[in-house]
């Protein structure tokens, strides 16, 4: 029993040796191969005395060439007195220097534009979709990661939500809402992998680079369709996905429009005056829509 012991004792104190030796050996290694700095590379090191000190750059101050195109465009506006015509933009421009990026106070300022698209597309033309958010969120998704790669995400979620509610119809298996969703997601989670781990294979940089926020808001609009589809019908929910994926290009134009940029964020006051005025005057709007005028032509015509 004792030599059992004393077997791995001696094992673990060799081992223990040759690592201490191995740290040992290292530094005495290095000493050898770094060679004796020679008499002339010594001198050829000191600067001479008529050498110009090369000027240190100054980073506490912005250069031009740090400036953003939103930053400088800012900095070129002139301002007159704070009230009562300017608090916003003295705000934007306290908020930008402090460090706040100027592209999001752009994005925060085109998101009320954005939802009043989206309200007068429902209430004058007669184009649902999925609520007012939804279509938002989609058009900052497509702004992310571009139309292309998030119709076509968006389609691959889709399609795989419909297979797995047929195939649970199929093979008529009853499961609670919440489980079922569950489930979905599981499915969904599965095939946005694949087609992540294929990225190197597509060679596109807008998919390789995806973040998380884009999948989530593409997984919630999946989500809206197969509550539809379950609800109502599949026509239906195919319709109300598609009026959703228009407004959300047509929102999408607006927040890459670079004359909208430029505009909100030299003209804060403007454009939220002029917003706040445009939904009033919409929300007390209760005639006919284009697309019921269009729908009952016929019975308008002959009365």
């Amino acid at each position: 029993m004792r030599c059992r012991l004393i077997y791995p004792m001696r094992k673990l104190f060799l081992i223990f040796l040759l690592v201490l030796g191995g740290f040992l050996i290292k530094p005495v290694s290095l000493l050898a191969k770094t060679p004796s700095p020679s008499p002339t590379a010594t001198a050829s090191a000191i600067p001479s005395p008529t050498a110009e000190p090369t000027p240190r750059p100054d980073i506490t101050q912005k250069t031009e060439e740090t400036l953003g195109p939103l930053e400088k465009l800012l900095e070129e506006q002139k301002l007159g007195p704070v009230w009562p015509l300017n608090p916003i933009k003295y705000a934007i421009r306290s908020a930008v220097d402090a460090g706040v990026p100027a592209n999001t106070i752009v994005l925060l300022l085109l998101l009320p534009v954005v939802a009043s698209v989206i309200a007068a597309a429902r209430h004058i033309i007669g184009i649902r979709g999925f609520g007012i958010f939804l279509p938002a969120a989609l058009a900052v998704t497509f702004v992310a990661i571009g139309p292309v790669v998030g119709i076509g995400l968006f389609l691959v979620i889709v399609t795989i939500s419909m297979l797995v509610r047929f195939s649970l119809r199929r093979l008529k298996i009853k499961l609670q809402y919440l489980p079922r969703m569950a489930l979905l997601l599981w499915w969904v989670a599965v095939s946005v992998l694949g087609i992540l781990f294929l990225a190197p294979v597509i060679n596109n940089s807008s998919l390789s680079n995806i973040s998380i926020f884009p999948v989530l808001v593409l997984i919630l609009l999946a989500e809206d369709f197969s509550r539809v589809q379950l609800g109502k019908s599949a026509k239906i929910a195919v319709n109300l996905t598609t009026e959703t994926l228009i407004l959300a290009l047509v929102s999408f134009i607006f927040l890459t429009l670079k004359p909208v940029h430029e505009f909100a964020l030299l003209n804060p006051e403007i454009l939220l005056g002029s917003l706040f005025i445009f939904n009033f005057l919409l929300g007390k709007y209760a005639g006919l829509r284009l697309m019921e005028l269009w729908k009952f032509r016929k019975i308008i015509s002959s009365s």
